[in-house]
């Protein structure tokens, strides 16, 4: 099956903020993810259906989904690992309320 890794604007403007080790290492892991490679786990709690990658002190917040035989991997938020997942709880809770 093939594999379609698809980054949000978000993931890309954090991405570019960074200074280049860390810039290098989360671009490598991003794309790595349509290899099944990289360290990832399923989130729990409100935040159910995600996913994240973990790169250094970073995490990547993404969804996966099928469509025509096709999967794809949507980056959807990205930070620092102590502060991503209650922003994007939050994220989540203003777009949905």
């Amino acid at each position: 099956m093939r594999t379609r890794v698809r980054i949000s604007p978000e993931v890309e403007r954090f991405v570019r903020s960074l200074a280049p080790e860390p810039r290098r290492a989360l671009t490598q892991a991003i794309k790595a993810l349509a290899h099944d490679a990289g360290d990832c786990r399923h989130l729990e709690g409100n935040l159910a259906g995600y996913y994240r990658l973990r790169v250094l002190q970073y995490r990547v917040v993404y969804a996966e989904t099928y469509t025509r035989g096709q999967r794809i991997i949507e980056c959807v938020y990205a930070a620092r690992r102590s502060v991503v997942y209650e922003l994007f709880a939050e994220l989540l809770k203003n777009r949905i309320g």
